[in-house]
């Protein structure tokens, strides 16, 4: 089995996630008590938050990023999963200086929804995320439309995520809010949702929005569990 890299801590509550699912998904295949073979660097959150937010430096943002790589090539992992959606605009400035590959959040979901046979995707995450074309150009080489929520709509979805979810904190609230955001851009044009926050899926589990939900976090760590393995 390969070693997995995982980039945590952005936030610890979606990485707990992740080392949990990574975990039951290699039991399911391995049989008996198999776990997964893990290395771990986990941010500082406040760090990356000072750089992205405090003083808007994307390139000590990056920095962050790239050190938390480098440390998971010294640690013999095969390649690398970032537990973060937004993190993942990194990804091609970092790649091709790193002898391992990453396995991209963007590209599994954009596998999984358009075998799903749907093709005009609500894109939920936090403000990067919804506003840059990282995620929403990966979506399109899989042939598939982003639809995004308007201004005053970001800033709830973003608000909550890092006022709430990210703290590990799910109001009832604002899962009402999250199912009439997504009923609302249904009536757009939108025929499935891609939770791209990692937090997201822990505030709408499977079966409880207006339509079909595609959680990031469970189609990375499924596919994440499929490249450990061997399987195509």
């Amino acid at each position: 089995m390969q070693k997995i890299g995982i980039i945590g801590g952005l936030t610890w509550v979606s990485t707990a996630e992740y080392y949990r699912r990574l975990n039951q998904l290699a039991q399911a295949r391995g049989g008996g008590v198999t776990s997964a073979r893990i290395a771990l660097e986990n941010l500082n959150r406040q760090d990356y938050v000072d750089a992205v937010i405090d003083r808007q430096d994307e390139e000590a943002a990056c920095a962050l990023v790239r050190e938390a790589a480098e440390a998971l090539v010294r640690a013999g992992a095969d390649f690398i999963v970032i537990a973060c959606n937004d993190a993942h605009r990194f990804v091609p400035e970092l790649a091709p200086d790193l002898p391992i590959p990453f396995l991209h959040i963007a590209d599994v979901t954009g596998a999984a929804i358009r075998a799903a046979g749907y093709s005009s995707v609500a894109l939920l995450g936090v403000r990067k995320t919804m506003d840059g074309d990282f995620y929403s150009g990966v979506l399109a080489d899989h042939g598939l439309k982003t639809l995004v929520p308007d201004e005053a709509e970001k800033d709830m979805v973003h608000a909550r995520i890092f006022d709430e979810l990210a703290h590990d904190i799910f109001h009832d609230s604002t899962r009402v809010e999250f199912r009439d955001l997504i009923a609302a851009m249904t009536s757009r044009g939108a025929d499935c949702v891609a939770l791209a926050c990692t937090e997201l899926p822990l505030l709408l589990p499977e079966g409880t929005t207006p339509i079909p939900a595609f959680s990031t976090t469970e189609l990375h760590c499924q596919a994440a569990i499929r490249k450990a393995m061997g399987e195509p």
